[in-house]
């Protein structure tokens, strides 16, 4: 890394931007930690990885999420509402994220019909048997 004053002031916006954009470990609460541990196992981690370990990965993770949030709701904001299809323009060159979201939002749409339908089924149950 040079010393030129450009890298120095790079280096130290990408400190204050990391740092503005979460809050120390200790002070934040770990919202992901059992589930990241079981994704780490799963990706060929040890079964109980290190809590720094797990801390780092929420940290990424939380990052990309909110960053990822925050570009969709500036796409929104030319519309008024934030919708799906501004998260799938954002990953639309991701191809195997782009294909995995539309696999589960495939997936919700079909337990909304399945849960509807079973309400369906419970109403007219109800109605019959009280006639």
């Amino acid at each position: 890394m040079s010393n030129t004053p450009s890298a120095a002031t790079s280096a130290s916006s990408s400190k204050s931007k990391a740092a503005g954009t979460s809050q120390a470990p200790e002070k934040r609460k770990s919202l992901f930690q059992k589930e990241l541990q079981h994704m780490m196992y799963g990706f060929g981690d040890e079964q109980n990885p290190l809590p720094e370990s797990v801390a780092l990965v929420e940290d990424i993770v939380v990052e990309y999420v909110t960053d990822l949030t925050h570009k969709a709701q500036e796409i929104g904001s030319k519309r008024g509402r934030l919708l799906v299809d501004d998260f799938l323009y954002l990953i639309r060159k991701d191809l195997p994220k782009l294909n995995r979201c539309r696999e589960l939002l495939a997936m919700q749409e079909e337990l909304k019909q399945a849960r509807k339908a079973f309400d369906v089924d419970e109403d007219l149950k109800q109605n019959l048997a009280n006639d």
